[in-house]
């Protein structure tokens, strides 16, 4: 039997050591292996992107002997986002953001990482996904309040130009729009189970100018064990313990007058569960 390789060792011990995990796709337009896979759904496509840049990050790092950090950024610097400043203008930057876990605090952690990474100092627009925090049948704005009043604050510290949301009915839309100091400025409508937008949420949204978008995403983005399972083949069945996803940001860069997108990705954060 051959020896341990130590290099392998040490990346066993590093991500058994790491409590969090921070990850960024890079830019997919530009990731021609991921282009020719035509993932046919989100969720395959994050699938897809997590593994795909797990293992080349795991291929590529050079493991501390000592000083073994809590938290591993897993990123590919040529894949890098990086906008110019005399670009930014001719851009928009729009972001939608899944929560997993309760934590309201991460919104903020992932715009900025998001600002960072794509080295701007405000996105134009952040959708946040409810349907995580409200449930499929909930017809309470509750358990989304404390999320949305972290966007408005973003949006009052210039972070952020504008917010919206997705899957809302009109009574739920009402009720936000109602209740919030920042009111919503879009909500996005699922056509997969909804293949002509509701009257009525579509003569709310022209009376109080909230614009009304399509999306394809499924009610669960990333099911635990499909995250699980990509976190093993992404690190080559290196990392030992359970992972949780705590967030999702899927962000673009759009050229504005010429509505091509110039890049777009993923950033997301996932935490070692308790064991």
């Amino acid at each position: 039997m051959d020896p341990p390789n130590p290099n392998t060792e040490a990346k066993k011990m590093l991500l058994s050591h790491a409590k969090t995990l921070r990850l960024h796709t890079g830019n997919l337009v530009n990731r021609t292996r991921l282009k020719k896979k035509c993932p046919c759904s989100p969720s395959e496509e994050l699938q897809e992107c997590i593994q795909a840049t797990l293992s080349s990050w795991v291929s590529t790092i050079q493991p501390p002997t000592e000083n073994l950090p809590d938290t591993l950024d897993c990123n590919i610097p040529l894949a890098a986002d990086a906008i110019a400043p005399e670009e930014r203008e001719e851009l928009k930057v729009s972001a939608k953001f899944f929560l997993f876990e309760s934590d309201q605090s991460s919104i903020r952690d992932a715009v900025d990482m998001a600002c960072q990474t794509l080295a701007v100092s405000q996105l134009d627009s952040v959708i946040i996904a409810p349907r995580g925090l409200l449930g499929a049948d909930n017809r309470t704005l509750a358990p989304l309040q404390p999320a949305w009043e972290e966007l408005e604050a973003l949006v009052r510290s210039q972070r952020i130009a504008a917010i919206g949301t997705a899957d809302l009915d009109k009574d739920l839309l009402e009720q936000l729009y109602n209740w919030a100091q920042v009111k919503p400025s879009s909500n996005q409508v699922n056509l997969a189970s909804c293949c002509v937008m509701p009257p009525d949420l579509t003569a709310f949204a022209k009376e109080f100018d909230i614009q009304l978008l399509t999306h394809n995403d499924p009610t669960e983005l990333m099911p635990a064990a499909t995250f699980q399972e990509a976190m093993q083949e992404g690190t080559q069945h290196l990392s030992a313990g359970d992972w949780r996803l705590e967030w999702v940001l899927r962000y673009s860069v759009i050229v504005k007058s010429r509505g091509i997108i110039k890049a777009m990705g993923y950033l997301f954060s996932a935490r070692k569960a308790d064991l």
